[in-house]
């Protein structure tokens, strides 16, 4: 069918927007409060991938014979639209809180982030070969540990806070974009939980 592969297409689009995402994420932590510029982009990615996820919808019901599950095509862009959803939450939080101080254990959460995100896209982008299928669950070996290595920063900046910040304000601010920034690996794990039972079932 000429239509199989464009959700494979619309897959990769949209793991491009989310490794985009989270680079501009970076650098608006980079910049803090002077990142406006960043979290407008933000903001505009995030309305990209929502018409993607829109024309992924509209072509699994117009398609009648599918490359892979149609509950797992729901699945996996439904996953992937949460990733940016999450960035884009991060990058309101950072402004409706009025974060003034971003920490370097913020920063280092935003990394980790962007490095989930680029084997997000990577994953994706192996999931229309059936012979990169051990490809695909590398990624995804990869994305797990990074997700842990996120839980370990994020509990580990938590505790500095209690530690060291005496503005009980500023704590409860950072602790939230902690726990936001955390929550994006989160979300990447969904996809490579999703990225893992698609290879498993069509090995």
């Amino acid at each position: 069918m000429p239509r199989e592969r464009r959700f494979f297409e619309l897959f990769n689009q949209h793991a491009a927007e989310i490794v985009l995402g989270a680079r501009e994420l970076v650098s608006l932590l980079e910049q803090g409060p002077d990142g406006a510029a960043h979290a407008a982009a933000i903001d505009a990615i995030e309305k990209r991938a929502d018409k993607l996820t829109h024309e992924t919808m509209k072509l699994l019901h117009r398609t009648f014979i599918v490359p892979i599950d149609r509950e797992d095509i729901h699945a996996l862009i439904t996953a992937m639209d949460d990733i940016l959803d999450m960035i884009r939450d991060v990058s309101e939080s950072i402004g409706l809180y009025d974060v003034r101080r971003i920490t370097p254990e913020a920063r280092a959460l935003a990394d980790i982030c962007l490095r989930c995100a680029e084997r997000v896209r990577e994953a994706v982008g192996k999931l229309g070969d059936l012979r990169e299928s051990e490809g695909v669950l590398r990624m995804c070996e990869e994305i797990d540990k990074l997700e842990s290595d996120a839980d370990r920063q994020m509990r580990a900046g938590i505790s500095k806070l209690f530690r060291e910040e005496r503005d009980a304000l500023v704590v409860i601010k950072l602790k939230a974009i902690y726990e936001l920034l955390e929550a994006i690996t989160d979300r990447c794990e969904d996809v490579a939980n999703i990225l893992e039972g698609i290879v498993l079932e069509n090995a």
